[in-house]
């Protein structure tokens, strides 16, 4: 089955992600503008592009864990990576632009006083360092060892989206718990790693 699932990620251009999520963004706003959404398709559009932005950037963490395991998925950790903060950033537009109505008086009322949309925030910030740099590039300027460390922020990153994700709804729902076990375990899992890989010390 790991060989399967190898030699089928070979054949895959890890470039057709890109032409998958613009897929996915474009039906989104489809549904939206033709009442295919729900009667709130401002909340909808604004939910959906936040949850898939989540479930990408959970699945970009997935990749190293499943390396362990010998499945090798490295190639498409970079444009998974860009496609989660691609939907944050339309999630993020959405409730600036459609939400809030670029009402910029009450969205920064809204920075500094909701917990929720604070956390959120942070989020987005501890992400867009890593979009600006996941390029071969900033690889070459900033050093492979600083680029590494830099790019470590996409864990504080999920989790706050997850926990944001939590605090967006009046009430505790199985699915967003969900969510945020999944990154809590795999953050467990990344650290519980780099602890056996750390030569112990009297």
């Amino acid at each position: 089955m790991r060989d399967i699932l190898n030699q089928t990620a070979r054949r895959i251009p890890a470039g057709s992600l890109y032409i998958l999520g613009a897929a996915l963004a474009g039906w989104m706003i489809f549904a939206a503008l033709t009442g295919l959404s729900g009667p709130d398709p401002v909340k909808a559009l604004e939910r959906g592009f936040g949850e898939r932005g989540l479930q990408i950037l959970i699945a970009t963490l997935l990749i190293t864990p499943l390396r362990w395991a010998g499945i090798n998925l490295l190639k498409f950790r970079r444009p998974l990576g860009l496609l989660g903060f691609g939907f944050i950033s339309l999630h993020f537009a959405s409730w600036l632009g459609l939400d809030m109505g670029l009402r910029w008086s009450e969205i920064l009322n809204d920075l500094l006083k909701r917990p929720y949309i604070i956390v959120g925030f942070a989020a987005f910030l501890l992400l867009l360092p890593l979009a600006l740099t996941s390029n071969n590039l900033s690889i070459k300027k900033l050093g492979a060892a600083t680029w590494r460390r830099l790019h470590w922020l996409v864990y504080p990153a999920t989790l706050a989206g997850a926990v944001h994700f939590v605090m967006i709804g009046k009430v505790y729902t199985v699915e967003s718990g969900l969510y945020l076990a999944a990154v809590v375990a795999l953050l467990t899992a990344r650290w519980a790693r780099s602890q056996k890989r750390t030569p112990q010390t009297a």
